[in-house]
């Protein structure tokens, strides 16, 4: 099987279906997660304060099965094929008839495109498995920020574990670096945010977007952290800067940073040892 799977053409092309599938799992990670976490710490603090609530049925990643929010309908086997599904549906319920959210269908494409780059980019090993999975985890968390302004810590802890792990090898870079580079990006953005917070008594950030720069700085090392944060600043000012002037949004109204820092962390991923040469070679 091995000979097989180092073929470029064939690994690229096995990531790219392996990635569809990740993708519809990252829909359900994306949706169920956050109502995951909502019922769990709802259960806490009725525990907490002695409130009996009634208990829920099961509900987690595996059960209940996919279905229509509109009409309850289940989703069958054949109504799941990543993106032709959604196609040959024309993006409707079969049940309803109700319009389906195009975003399921993008988050499956752009994983299995995404996937298929990868695979192409590190070929066959464990670069390319690593790779894979940091880059599956950066698009449930920006998708998850966009919903909820929220970045879990059952995604973004075990992130920065498997990034240490993987730097065990110097898959990345070295385990040095890793240490380095997770303990500098959490302090980098929770210095930023109590900065931020003395001048102006408002909060800029939550704690989840330490946590992810971490994660990416225990993947890639410390040398890379100064260009995701150049990287996710400059496109979170360019995204803002668009929405506040085209889209009439408020300029108290929130924007999560999430998203920025897992593009930034992807670039930095495929690209960020040429940027970083080309940025030092300017001086």
């Amino acid at each position: 099987m091995s000979p097989i799977l180092t073929d470029p053409a064939v690994f690229t092309s096995l990531c790219v279906a392996l990635g569809l599938m990740v993708g519809s799992f990252l829909n359900v990670v994306i949706y169920r997660l956050p109502k995951m976490m909502e019922h769990q710490w709802r259960s806490e603090h009725a525990e907490m304060s002695g409130t009996e609530i009634t208990p829920a049925d099961r509900y987690n990643l595996v059960v209940p099965r996919s279905q229509c929010p509109a009409c309850g309908h289940r989703i069958s086997a054949l109504e799941n094929i990543p993106v032709l599904s959604y196609l040959i549906q024309g993006g409707k319920c079969t049940a309803c008839r109700v319009k389906i959210s195009p975003r399921y269908p993008v988050v499956e494409a752009l994983t299995g495109a995404l996937s298929g780059y990868v695979a192409w980019r590190f070929g066959y090993g464990a670069a390319a498995a690593g790779a894979l999975l940091f880059t599956w985890a950066m698009i449930a968390l920006a998708f998850i920020d966009l919903d909820t302004f929220f970045l879990p810590d059952d995604i973004t802890l075990p992130l920065l574990w498997t990034g240490l792990l993987f730097n065990l090898g110097g898959v990345f870079t070295d385990l040095p670096s890793a240490v380095i580079g997770a303990v500098s990006g959490y302090l980098a953005l929770w210095s930023v945010y109590w900065l931020f917070k003395l001048v102006t008594g408002k909060e800029g950030m939550g704690y989840g977007d330490f946590k992810l720069l971490a994660a990416i700085g225990a993947w890639l090392g410390w040398t890379m952290l100064p260009l995701v944060i150049l990287l996710s600043s400059l496109v979170g000012a360019v995204v803002g800067i668009s929405l506040i002037v085209f889209a009439r949004h408020g300029r108290n109204v929130p924007i999560p940073f999430g998203p920025y820092l897992a593009v930034a962390g992807l670039v930095a991923l495929l690209y960020g040892n040429a940027l970083n040469k080309h940025y030092l070679g300017l001086f």
